[in-house]
């Protein structure tokens, strides 16, 4: 079992996405700067296995002085973390969270307006490609994320962008409870009209 807590793990492994989803080289070498560091205080250092597209964590120390790793010296080998870097990131339908986040979106950007709908869709791309979410299913460590890292990074917004980015999101989560009572309200219309026309009470 890895020595790695499971928090520093799951760190890790954000911040190899971001670095991999970075559109400006400095960002991105950020991102893996503070893995490694995050990883140091651990003694552990981080690599990528192309063969398969796995985040690899394992301890310094396997390291020779050619900084490989040859794992027939390595007596436990358990004690490395790996985490598959191929699927959408933490957990969920990928397709059905960014088909609900496109129909936020364009009901944003058609409500409140391109620069709302541009950030909307910024948040959108960080929600679907980090956590595979619905937009609206975002807390504020998400939400904190979006607004502190992959936005300004690689959203490459306007200064008006910039501005109103909290409030976009702030529409992102209203116009999906708007959108959500409105289908809780069609829902029951439909239950209303399927009951009986003449007045009469149905039978129990």
């Amino acid at each position: 079992m890895t020595d790695l807590p499971e928090d520093v793990v799951q760190e890790a492994e954000r911040l190899t996405r971001l670095a991999r989803d970075a559109v400006d080289d400095n960002a991105a070498e950020a991102y893996r700067d503070r893995r490694d560091d995050l990883l140091d205080d651990h003694e552990f250092v981080a690599r990528v296995r192309d063969s398969d597209d796995t985040l690899v964590c394992h301890p310094a120390e396997w390291l020779d002085d050619d900084g490989q790793v040859r794992l027939g010296d390595v007596a436990d080998t358990d004690r490395a973390a790996e985490v598959s870097l191929s699927g959408p990131g933490e957990q969920g339908d990928y397709e059905a969270a960014a088909a609900r986040n496109e129909t936020l979106v364009e009901r944003v950007r058609d409500q409140h307006g391109d620069v709302h709908g541009d950030n909307a869709a910024a948040f959108a791309a960080f929600m679907n490609n980090h956590y595979a979410r619905p937009m609206d299913t975002a807390g504020e460590r998400e939400r904190a994320e979006f607004r502190e890292e992959f936005f300004p990074r690689n959203a490459w917004p306007s200064d008006e962008q910039r501005e109103t980015v909290a409030e976009s999101l702030d529409l992102v989560f209203a116009v999906a409870e708007s959108t959500e009572r409105g289908s809780s309200d069609s829902t029951q219309d439909a239950s209303v009209s399927g009951g009986s026309t003449d007045g009469s009470v149905p039978e129990q």
